[in-house]
């Protein structure tokens, strides 16, 4: 753990969360045919963001700094996450959110730890229906559907 770079990137993330929330309240607050309107989304995430922020900034506070011991960068975990999140919001309206959801978790988990593939299936499953049967059904807000060839 670097001291610095988590307290940095801590201002970052709780100004982009801050963003966030300021903008998602430009938007409309109602869609047609929707009960919850495009802004809450938006709100929600950018409010999630800086709650956890202010988490990580007492947790920075608290750990002791660590001298001369340095950590080897993962760039390629980087850079596997970085495209494949590329391909995430590329694929998204063709595909639909379900799918490559479930995909981008998938390739996520076994990038960030391998082995244990069944779970990382089961959480990818649940979280990717989960959230569309939770924001869809629920609470009638709107995700790109399943494909055109599922349907």
């Amino acid at each position: 753990m670097n001291k610095t770079f988590d307290r940095i990137a801590t201002l970052m993330f709780l100004a982009i969360g801050v963003l966030f929330m300021i903008e998602s309240l430009r938007i409309s607050k109602s869609a047609y045919g929707s009960v919850v309107g495009p802004n809450v989304f938006p709100f929600l995430l950018g409010l999630i963001l800086v709650l956890l922020s202010i988490k990580l900034l007492f947790e920075t506070i608290r750990y002791p700094s660590t001298h001369g011991e340095k950590q080897r960068l993962q760039y390629k975990k980087f850079w596997i996450i970085f495209i494949s999140a590329i391909f995430y919001a590329i694929l998204l309206e063709s595909i639909g959110y379900v799918i490559t959801t479930f995909l981008f978790l998938i390739i996520g988990f076994q990038t960030m730890e391998k082995g244990s593939i069944w779970k990382s299936i089961i959480i990818a499953a649940c979280f990717s229906l989960g959230v569309y049967g939770l924001y869809v059904k629920m609470l009638q807000g709107t995700l790109p559907s399943w494909p055109i060839w599922l349907r």
